[in-house]
């Protein structure tokens, strides 16, 4: 039975939940779960005010960083699981939230800018270089995802190189206690997260980031001196 509001009530905010997409989650994150083995959370989503017509994520954070794709709750790494039944459970309740990856676990994940991603991927292939799931964030980021333990080895493959810091390269890592949004998650308004090279069951293999941080380096360097070059 539909709940009738009273006449102050009139800012009520439903989920923007169209049977489709929430389909599509689902079914991505049991792929995940059942053909890779990976650990799978569901985070946040959209909301649209009934009154108002605007969308905001569901946190109810006006300035939300990645609204509609981030944890939903504090225990959201004990709450993440491969149990398809679990999972199927967790998006019932909320058919439209974000599909997240804890990383640190089966995986690590490279993350860095659109520009210097595109370099590395084309030089890494040009090269037949080995490689893992790749995917692309609609807030200009791509993520290879590695064998995990790569915060240390790219420290140390940085200095090797002769860069004082990641930070610098605006190249990060995501690992133990940190999260990636996973295809076909959307960021707010803003488009879905894609996939550039899909994972398969077929080949779980993922590289080790050793064998990647000088082409991820040169990459991200070529791009974040390009602006100065055209200046």
């Amino acid at each position: 039975m539909k709940e009738t509001l009273g006449a102050e009530a009139t800012h009520v905010p439903r989920q923007e939940n169209p049977r489709g997409q929430s389909e599509e989650l689902l079914s991505a994150a049991l792929r995940y779960a059942e053909g890779r083995h990976w650990d799978v959370v569901p985070g946040t989503w959209m909301e649209t005010d009934d009154g108002t017509g605007a969308q905001r994520c569901s946190c109810g954070d006006a300035a939300c960083h990645a609204p509609g794709a981030h944890p939903a709750r504090r225990d959201w790494k004990a709450a993440a699981t491969a149990s398809a039944t679990t999972l199927r459970r967790m998006w019932s309740k909320h058919p439209g939230a974000a599909v997240l990856l804890p990383t640190g676990r089966a995986f690590d994940v490279v993350d860095i800018a659109e520009g210097a991603g595109c370099l590395a991927l084309a030089r890494l292939e040009r090269e037949r270089r080995e490689l893992g799931p790749v995917a692309a964030a609609p807030d200009r980021r791509m993520y290879f995802f590695v064998l995990p333990g790569a915060t240390a080895k790219v420290i140390d493959g940085l200095h090797a190189l002769g860069y004082a810091s990641s930070a610098a390269l605006d190249l990060a890592v995501r690992g133990e206690g940190d999260w990636a949004a996973a295809p076909p998650t959307r960021f707010g308004t803003s488009g879905s997260v894609q996939w550039l090279r899909r994972p398969t069951v077929s080949d779980p293999w993922l590289p080790d980031v050793t064998d990647l941080i000088s082409t991820l380096a040169y990459a991200c360097g070529r791009d974040r001196l390009g602006p100065r070059r055209s200046a």
